[in-house]
């Protein structure tokens, strides 16, 4: 889909109309995703620019932490010198006011929209654990059964946590390993028995079914929100 470069705000010619034409373009594009169910990496990047958008707002300041990982110190620490010159700057910076004032309720709203629509996919899955969980649940076996399918995605997946100086922030990462088709004699269970024989490194795996019982796009909405919604049912059983 059409994106918008991370540094809109600053770079090239800084017109209003100009931006706005950009911008626009943007959005529109990131609802026609919405229209076809896939969120990512439209939804992502949104809340990304909007965040952006209100540190700019708030601050008068770039913050690097509202960037994604893609952009370097180095790149980032260039950018904040340009846009350093653009706030001294009164002329430019009234049209960068005025851009982010047309913006920030467009953001906004967008934003809203893929987040109901990440709440609707995600109400309308169904994740259980297969067989007997163990107490580790931080490494395991996903099994995740798109509708209206009739194969199970097999991933291994592994959840790792992240700190800084304020929170934790648990991540999620997939290996797919097959594809199988379901059946009355492949249940989740058999799955899991036959997985235990073919691969001895996990011997008593975490494994856990995610069935989602109406049809998104698998790459680009199930996967990924099946993952998230992974996190927090294994850090509801730890707590």
């Amino acid at each position: 889909m059409k994106t918008l470069p991370v540094n809109w705000l600053t770079e090239g010619l800084i017109d209003f109309e100009y931006k706005k034409y950009m911008l626009l373009a943007y959005l529109k594009a990131a609802k026609e995703e919405f229209g076809q169910h896939r969120l990512y990496p439209v939804l992502s990047d949104l809340i990304m620019h909007y965040r952006h958008l209100l540190q700019v707002k708030e601050h008068k300041q770039l913050v690097y932490e509202t960037f994604p990982q893609r952009i370097s110190r180095a790149d980032f620490e260039k950018l904040e010198l340009v846009y350093q010159k653009i706030v001294e700057d009164d002329e430019t910076m009234q049209q960068i006011e005025e851009i982010i004032r047309f913006a920030a309720p467009l953001f906004n709203q967008t934003v809203a929209s893929g987040q109901e629509l990440y709440e609707f996919v995600e109400r309308h899955l169904e994740i259980s654990p297969v067989g007997i969980t163990p107490m580790y649940h931080d490494e395991g076996y996903l099994f995740l059964d798109a509708y209206p399918g009739k194969e199970t995605q097999v991933y291994l997946y592994r959840i790792t946590v992240f700190e800084n100086t304020y929170e934790k922030y648990r991540g999620i990462n997939t290996q797919l390993l097959q594809t199988v088709r379901r059946g009355l004699a492949q249940t989740h269970e058999n799955l899991k028995v036959q997985l235990l024989r073919e691969r001895r490194a996990l011997p008593n795996p975490a494994t856990f079914a995610v069935v989602s019982r109406i049809p998104v796009p698998l790459e680009h909405s199930l996967l990924p929100i099946a993952k998230r919604s992974l996190v927090k049912f294994v850090t509801n059983l730890a707590a």
